[in-house]
């Protein structure tokens, strides 16, 4: 479905398929489309993009998955946050149909945390990597940016497939392949060989609001503090010796 996307001037607006804000900015301004699910990755990629120099083009993607009204809803802030140039939701429902993620499927239960295994977990949605950047380059040559930014990092890697850095060096073969022959957009991981804690610590750096952002593959609120992507959070922040900020419905002895 095309977005009709609807203008102000003061906060991302609601419209059914898409929303944007305009800054008046010049066409000399850097470019980016970044990724934005709402998560604490996504976000500091965000903030990394914009401290070097790009505008912010937000893109969010609700594809069924179960916490997907709060993250758009912290999306939605993050986009306020970053004085985006624009933020557009697409509302997806081809990966819940596939199935086969306890992330989009009901039948499938979101296991508690195993921090050590290296199974590809039943998180992982099968290729939907490979689903969201094909909108974000579709986005992104349509607006004329120069780059594409995701928040995949290494511990994402070990577990989902689609998180390598071989399979963003692809990508950008396809990128490059696939567009018109004066388009020229980079796939930007700033991230793929970093850590969770490291990602927390330039976040903190780069003072991400990370209040506004959320993890829990369960719940909309609070957070379940057991589930894998809670668990690599919580002990992110405890590395780095922050409080989390967000409510956790169990947060461990060692996280407070």
């Amino acid at each position: 479905m095309t977005p009709d996307p609807t203008t102000t001037t003061d906060a991302p607006a609601e419209s059914t398929d898409g929303d944007e804000r305009e800054r008046g900015d010049g066409d000399d301004h850097k470019r980016a489309v970044v990724l934005l699910s709402g998560g604490m990755d996504s976000a500091t990629a965000a903030f990394e993009a914009r401290d070097r120099g790009y505008d912010i083009h937000a893109l969010h993607t609700s594809y069924g998955q179960r916490t997907e009204d709060r993250e758009l809803e912290c999306a939605r802030r993050l986009a306020a946050d970053l004085d985006a140039a624009e933020f557009r939701r697409v509302e997806t429902g081809h990966l819940a149909a596939i199935g086969d993620s306890s992330l989009t499927d009901d039948g499938m239960t979101v296991v508690d945390a195993d921090t050590e295994s290296d199974e590809i977990p039943t998180s992982y949605v099968p290729f939907r990597n490979a689903n969201l950047l094909s909108m974000a380059v579709s986005y992104a040559e349509a607006n004329d940016c120069e780059a594409v930014f995701v928040g995949a990092h290494s511990e994402d890697f070990s577990g989902y497939p689609d998180c390598r850095p071989e399979f963003f060096e692809a990508f950008e073969r396809v990128v490059d392949v696939g567009t018109k022959p004066e388009t020229e957009i980079s796939i930007e991981a700033p991230f793929v060989e970093w850590s969770k804690t490291d990602i927390a610590e330039r976040g903190t750096a780069l003072e991400v609001p990370f209040d506004h952002t959320w993890s829990c593959y369960r719940a909309n609120e609070p957070a379940c503090g057991t589930c894998d992507s809670c668990a690599f959070r919580l002990e992110a922040f405890q590395t780095i010796g922050v409080r989390d900020p967000i409510e956790y419905a169990r947060r461990p002895r060692y996280a407070d």
